[in-house]
């Protein structure tokens, strides 16, 4: 009998992490409280849900996948409300370690075990079974979800107690945060100097100033196209938060991550939220005057 994986919360990674799982030939039931959203996770071939504590009453695994701290908080109580003993969460969230640790003592509480999973990868990444997991808490646990992580990403990897996983998370996020505006920097430099930037993307791409971000974000900057969002700009921002605070909280200097953070904060200006976060290379076209088609 094929075993029954839950999703809490079905946006961009949730919705994708479900099909892929469905692919891989797992039964997916998923929750998230859009309907449109229940019912694309419908057509996906999985199983909609009309809770999360219906889900922790079907499923022995659930990922949950979700936009806030409020959000998580408000899972927990539902699937820890119907949980089996032995069930176990897998929390892929981006938020502050302890709201997670918070959500961990409340399924605890319900014989449950929640692990700290982040995901590598942005939404496009995710569509392809391309993320990596940044695995924490108790190791057994974590090697029970190995067939489970098989199905939806490329690699998985064991970083250690809960909470490591958010840690490495907030590491690559700092990263992503200053190649996105690096690749966005290039190209506007490019373009300012009369460089036909399709031409610029391939031959850079294959040089050795490449980036994973110049790579997957590129193509939205050469068409100026950012409303296919794979990480929208107004949900990045509460990560760039919650890296300035763990970065403050340690006091660790970050100060490129810092440099990148105020072209997000214009983007975000300028209307762009709901676009994808390479829409900073718009922000960057018009601070150097270059005039555009503008698509998105």
């Amino acid at each position: 009998m094929k075993q029954t994986i839950g999703i809490a919360g079905l946006g961009i990674m949730g919705s994708a992490i479900g099909a892929n799982l469905v692919r891989a030939g797992f039964n997916v039931a998923g929750y998230d409280p859009l309907p449109r959203a229940r019912r694309s996770l419908a057509r996906a071939g999985g199983l909609p849900a009309l809770s999360n504590g219906e889900l922790a009453r079907r499923c022995e695994v659930i990922i949950t996948s979700l936009p806030s701290a409020a959000a998580l908080e408000r899972a927990a109580r539902e699937l820890a409300a119907g949980a089996r003993r032995g069930l176990l969460v897998v929390e892929t969230s981006t938020l502050p370690i302890q709201d997670k640790e918070r959500a961990r003592r409340v399924l605890a509480a319900a014989g449950a075990t929640l692990l700290d999973c982040p995901l590598s990868g942005t939404g496009a990444q995710a569509r392809t079974r391309d993320l990596a997991v940044y695995a924490s808490g108790p190791r057994a646990a974590v090697r029970r979800c190995a067939a489970v992580f098989d199905g939806f990403a490329r690699a998985h990897y064991y970083v250690g107690a809960f909470g490591s996983g958010s840690k490495m998370k907030f590491v690559a996020n700092l990263l992503v945060a200053i190649h996105n505006v690096s690749a966005a920097e290039a190209l506007v430099l490019g373009k300012k100097a009369g460089l036909d930037p399709a031409l610029v993307y391939k031959v850079v791409g294959d040089g050795a100033g490449s980036s994973r971000m110049f790579q997957v974000r590129g193509p939205m900057m050469v068409t100026g196209d950012y409303r296919d969002a794979t990480m929208k700009v107004e949900v990045w921002q509460k990560d760039m938060a919650i890296i300035t605070d763990f970065a403050r909280s340690l006091g660790c200097p970050t100060p490129l991550f810092l440099a990148s953070a105020p072209l997000y904060t214009a983007a975000l200006a300028a209307g762009r939220g709901k676009q994808d976060t390479a829409s900073v290379c718009a922000v960057l076209s018009d601070m150097a005057g270059l005039r555009r088609a503008r698509r998105g």
